[in-house]
């Protein structure tokens, strides 16, 4: 019987889901469209077509969302997104977000 009430205990704990953070990519007068397109499609894994209509959603307005992730991912996403850019001499923002 000992088992057995070890074996409930044991399964009454819960797992956690991770908090999702927001990847935001920010406009700027500078870094090219079709960059931030490339960015979009090869570290966000956006199609071709997706890409697009996110990144003229960044160029019309201030940000978009680019992914919700797990912290250590939308971390990850965004440094290198910024690492990127930076190589290229762009200075493009991209920031990870606790979601709301």
């Amino acid at each position: 019987m000992a088992v057995k009430e070890s074996v409930r205990g044991q399964t009454n704990s819960r797992i956690k889901i991770p908090k999702q953070y927001q990847v935001l990519i920010y406009n700027d007068d500078f870094t090219p469209m079709d960059f931030v397109v490339r960015v979009l499609v090869q570290i966000f894994n956006k199609d071709e077509s997706g890409a697009v209509a996110l990144m003229l959603t960044i160029h019309k307005g201030n940000y978009a969302v680019a992914g919700v992730y797990p912290r250590d991912i939308a971390q990850t996403k965004a440094m290198e997104a910024v690492q990127w850019a930076r190589k290229e001499g762009y200075p493009l923002k991209v920031e990870a977000v606790c979601q709301p």
